[in-house]
C-alpha cells in the first residue's frame, strides 16, 4: 500500500499523536530526557514531492533548543528500507546497513540523512532557516573540556569568516584570559596545527555543530595539536570558489600568527577534512603550491570528488549506505559553477580538465577510503593521481567502514585512523600495524 501527500508537515492526526503521547506542556518540557532514547509508534510521514510507504517510525531526541524539542524522525518503510521512495528505483537494504554500522552510527548518519533530504528543494535552493535549527551546535568553552579549550576568532571581517581555534587546557585552571588564549605554544617542541575543514557536502554542518566540535577536540588530544576549524562559506548560496577562497585565508592567518610558531620559528601546518572538507583541503593545498607558505600534509577523510563517467562503486552502492548518487549529484549542481559538469576540476582533480601535479612541490597526503563509499572509485582514482604525479601519498583502505565511521569511537576503523593522523602529524613517527 502506498499512500502520498503533499503537505511539507507530517500529517495532522500524526502530529496530535504526537503531542498527545508525549504532553508537551510547558511543566513536562522540563523533565530530564536521556539523548537517543528511541520511541516507537505507527504513523504517515509527509514530505512534499515524496511518496512514502506505510510504515513505523522511531522518534529520536536531539536536543533542547530554547525549550523547544527537536525531534527527528526516522522513516523505516515496511517493505522497502529507510529511504526506498526517495532513492527512485534503487531500493535500500536497512537490515544490511544495520549489520554492518554500529547502532548509535547508524542512528547518527539516518539523523544527517532524513534532515539533508528535509533541506534539499528540487529547484536547487535549500532551505538553511531549517539548517541552522536541525543542526545541534556548542558554543566555545574557554574552560577545559575533555582537557581542551575552545575559543572562536575573526579570520577576515569582510568575507565575515570566523574560525574555532582548539588547543590543549589545563584541568582546574580558571578561564583564561583574552590575552592567555593566544599563549605561544612551547617553544621546545613541534607543535602540529589541523586545519580542520568539516564535512557535509559543502552544504551543511559548520565549524561549531556538536559532532565536530567533539571530533575537533579529539584531534588535540591524540596528536598533541592545535586544531583550526574552518567556517567557510556553504553552498549553495555561496558556490565555488568560495569555501577554497575562505580556506586559503584562514591558511594565510594560521600562518601569520606567531603565538603558533613552534621551537623552529616555523607554523607547522597541515590540513584536514572529511567528506567536502577533505575536498576542500586538496583544493587549499593547491594554492599554497605558488605561494611562501609550506603546507607539510594533507589528512583526508573519505574525500569528496567524483566526475562526470559513472563508475562501479556507484553502481553498485547506490542508496545501500546512506548516500545516493541523486544526492551526490544534487550537491554538485549547487556547488560547482553554473553550467559546469562533474570534470571540473573541482570534482575530479584528475580529470581532463585537471592541474598536473608532476613535477610539483606538493605536501604528503593521508587518504582514508571507507569500502561502502559509493565514490570510493573516485577516491582511489584521486590517490593513482598522486601516484603517477610522483606525489607522496598513503592509502589506508577500510573495506566494512561506511562515512562518517571516524564521528564515534564505537568501531576498530576509528581508532586506526586516529593512529595513523598522530602518526602522520607526529615529529617522530612510529609504525603503525
Amino acid at each position: 500500500m502506498r499512500l502520498s501527500f503533499t503537505p511539507l508537515s507530517p500529517h495532522p492526526s500524526f502530529v496530535s499523536h504526537l503531542f498527545s503521547r508525549h504532553h508537551l506542556t510547558k511543566q513536562n518540557k522540563t523533565k530530564k530526557r536521556t539523548p537517543l532514547i528511541t520511541k516507537r509508534l505507527d504513523f504517515f510521514y509527509v514530505l512534499k514531492g515524496k511518496t512514502w510507504e506505510l510504515g513505523w517510525g522511531r522518534f529520536i531526541w536531539v536536543g533542547e533548543i530554547d525549550g523547544m524539542l527537536k525531534w527527528v524522525v526516522e522513516c523505516l518503510c515496511c517493505f522497502g528500507g529507510i529511504w526506498g521512495s526517495m532513492a527512485g528505483t534503487n531500493k535500500i537494504n536497512a537490515n544490511e546497513s544495520k549489520r554492518v554500522v554500529p547502532l548509535n552510527t547508524w542512528v547518527l548518519i539516518s539523523q544527517f540523512k532524513l534532515s539533508y533530504n528535509l533541506l534539499r528543494r528540487p529547484d536547487g535552493t535549500f532551505n538553511r532557516h531549517l539548517a541552522e535549527f536541525l543542526d545541534r551546535k556548542v558554543p566555545a568553552n574557554v574552560n577545559p573540556v575533555d582537557g581542551v579549550i575552545s575559543f572562536d576568532v575573526v579570520v577576515n571581517r569582510e568575507m565575515n569568516l570566523i574560525s574555532r581555534i582548539y588547543r590543549p587546557g589545563v584541568a582546574g585552571e580558571s578561564s583564561p584570559g583574552v590575552s592567555e588564549l593566544e599563549k605561544p605554544v612551547a617553544s621546545d617542541v613541534i607543535t602540529p596545527v589541523i586545519m580542520f575543514f568539516h564535512g557535509g557536502s559543502f552544504a551543511h554542518s559548520s565549524a561549531n555543530s556538536a559532532i565536530y566540535d567533539t571530533l575537533c577536540r579529539r584531534l588535540v588530544g591524540i596528536c598533541d595539536a592545535v586544531v583550526v576549524s574552518v567556517n567557510y562559506r556553504r553552498a549553495p548560496e555561496n558556490r565555488y570558489p568560495c569555501a577554497y577562497d575562505d580556506g586559503w585565508a584562514a591558511v594565510e592567518w594560521v600562518n601569520s600568527r606567531k603565538w603558533l610558531l613552534s621551537k623552529d620559528s616555523k607554523v607547522h601546518i597541515y590540513l584536514a577534512g572529511d567528506s567536502s572538507g577533505g575536498n576542500i583541503a586538496h583544493n587549499v593545498a593547491l594554492r599554497a603550491v605558488d605561494s611562501e607558505i609550506e603546507i607539510l600534509g594533507n589528512i583526508l577523510l573519505n574525500p569528496m570528488f567524483g566526475g562526470q563517467e559513472r563508475t562501479e562503486s556507484e553502481a553498485r552502492l547506490d542508496g545501500k549506505y546512506f548516500v545516493t548518487l541523486q544526492d551526490r549529484d544534487w550537491y554538485w549542481r549547487a556547488f560547482l559553477p553554473e553550467g559546469e559538469t562533474r570534470d571540473h576540476p573541482a570534482c575530479n582533480p584528475f580529470g581532463p580538465n585537471g592541474k598536473p601535479l608532476k613535477g610539483v612541490k606538493f605536501p604528503k597526503s593521508l587518504v582514508v577510503v571507507a569500502g561502502l563509499d559509493l565514490v570510493q572509485d573516485w577516491q582511489l582514482a584521486f590517490v593513482e593521481g598522486l601516484k603517477k604525479a610522483g606525489q607522496d601519498v598513503k592509502l589506508l583502505y577500510l573495506e566494512q567502514a561506511t562515512i562518517g565511521f571516524y564521528l564515534l569511537p564505537n568501531n576498530d576503523h576509528f581508532y586506526t585512523v586516529m593512529d595513523e593522523i598522530r602518526n602522520f602529524v607526529s615529529a617522530n613517527p612510529v609504525n603503525v600495524t
